[in-house]
C-alpha cells in the first residue's frame, strides 16, 4: 500500500536526512512530503537540495517551501547576501556551493522556484512549513509569507482545552478546516520534547535539526515516526546554529 511520509525540518544536515530515509525504507509508490527548510544549519545544505532533486525523479516527492529556503532562492537568484539570513546559517549554506557550478546552481534555483507553500491531499489533510491565519483557510490567506513564518496556529493550538467541543463558539475556525495539518518552522525542543508533538488536529514534526536535536519522518496515517541521530553528533566538528 502507498504510505504518505512527512518528513521535518533538515537545515542542511544531509546525513540526517540519509539516515531517516534508509530507515524508511522508501518505496516506489509512497509519497514523501517535506515541510521545508532544507537548508541553513550544517555544512550540506547544497547536498541536501541535490538529493531532493534526485529523489524528487524517482519517487512521489511533495517539497513545501520554508522561510529558510526562501532566503537561500532569494541568494541563488540576486548573488546578494541578507545579513540575518548569513548569521542564521546562510554563512554554511553559501560555503556548501563551493563545489557547485554555475549550472547546477540555476537547476537549484529552479527547484526553489517550484516549490509549493503548502500540500492539500486526497483525505483534507494540510502540509505546509508554519501555519496560516486566515479564519476561511489557506486559500483565503492575504499575506502568503505566513506559510513560512506564522506560529500562531501551533501557539493557539498548545493552549486550548484537549476536550473542547468542536461546536463551541469559541472553537478557532482555522482548526475547523481540515482533517490535520502537518508543519514544521517551531522545533517541539523548545519545549523540551525530542520528538513531534500533537496538539488538537495539529502534528508538529521539527524535532530540531536545526539546532541539537533529529530530523524526523512520521507515516501521516500510522503516526509511526523514525528518527536520525542528534545533529551535532553526526556532524561533531561543527556547530550548526547552536551558536545562535
Amino acid at each position: 500500500m502507498m504510505r504518505t511520509i512527512a518528513i521535518g525540518d533538515i537545515h542542511g544536515g544531509l546525513r540526517a536526512l540519509t539516515q531517516v530515509l534508509n530507515k524508511v525504507e522508501v518505496k516506489d509508490e509512497d509519497k514523501l512530503i517535506f515541510v521545508g527548510d532544507y537548508v541553513d544549519g550544517w555544512s550540506e545544505a547544497a547536498q541536501v537540495v541535490q538529493l531532493l532533486i534526485e529523489l524528487s525523479q524517482k519517487v512521489n516527492c511533495v517539497c513545501i517551501k520554508g522561510n529558510h529556503d526562501v532566503w537561500t532562492e532569494e541568494w541563488l537568484r540576486s548573488g546578494e547576501v541578507n545579513q540575518t539570513w548569513y548569521m542564521h546559517g546562510g554563512k554554511e549554506t553559501m560555503e556548501s556551493y563551493s563545489g557547485f557550478s554555475e549550472e547546477d546552481k540555476k537547476a537549484h534555483l529552479a527547484f526553489f522556484e517550484n516549490m509549493p507553500l503548502y500540500h492539500l491531499d486526497d483525505e483534507n489533510r494540510l502540509f505546509l512549513h508554519a501555519g496560516f491565519t486566515s479564519v476561511k483557510g489557506v486559500e483565503h490567506e492575504l499575506d502568503k509569507r505566513y506559510f513560512y513564518l506564522d506560529r500562531t496556529l501551533w501557539e493557539m493550538a498548545l493552549t486550548m482545552k484537549p476536550d473542547i467541543d468542536k461546536n463551541d463558539p469559541i472553537y478557532p475556525k482555522r482548526l475547523t478546516f481540515y482533517k490535520e495539518v502537518f508543519i514544521g518552522h517551531t522545533p517541539t525542543t523548545n519545549f523540551g520534547v525530542e520528538v513531534p508533538m500533537n496538539a488538537m488536529n495539529i502534528w508538529n514534526i521539527d524535532t530540531g535539526a536545526a539546532f541539537k536535536g533529529r530530523v524526523t519522518a512520521m507515516n501521516v496515517d500510522t503516526k509511526a515516526f523514525v528518527q536520525s541521530d542528534n545533529l551535532p553528533d553526526l556532524y561533531p566538528n561543527e556547530t550548526g546554529r547552536n551558536k545562535s
